[in-house]
């Protein structure tokens, strides 16, 4: 049985653009701890999974592919958004 999560790809926090927020992601969540490479000492573990990420335009979408394909999965709820109002004239206060 495979577990995973869906979740919204939040605002990048580098630009104030909301470009892709609005596309479900699915990741799976790892089977396996990680642990050290004996020559390089680099973190790795033998599952693949973790490198998966399906993207979706729907929450409903995301939740059939997990139905058809027999994937547990725990949906995320995206973040309130909060906006702050202010206007420029605060600036100089």
């Amino acid at each position: 049985m495979s577990h995973a999560r869906i979740f919204q790809k939040p605002k990048s926090s580098m630009s104030s653009g909301r470009s892709g927020t609005d596309r479900w992601v699915l990741e799976f969540q790892p089977t396996e701890a990680k642990r050290p490479d004996p020559l390089t000492g680099w973190a790795g573990s033998g599952d693949t999974r973790g490198q998966v990420s399906l993207s979706f335009p729907t929450l409903a979408a995301a939740q059939a592919y997990a139905d058809r394909h027999g994937i547990t999965a725990r949906v995320i709820p995206p973040p309130e958004r909060v906006l702050k109002l202010q206007a420029y004239a605060d600036n100089f206060r």
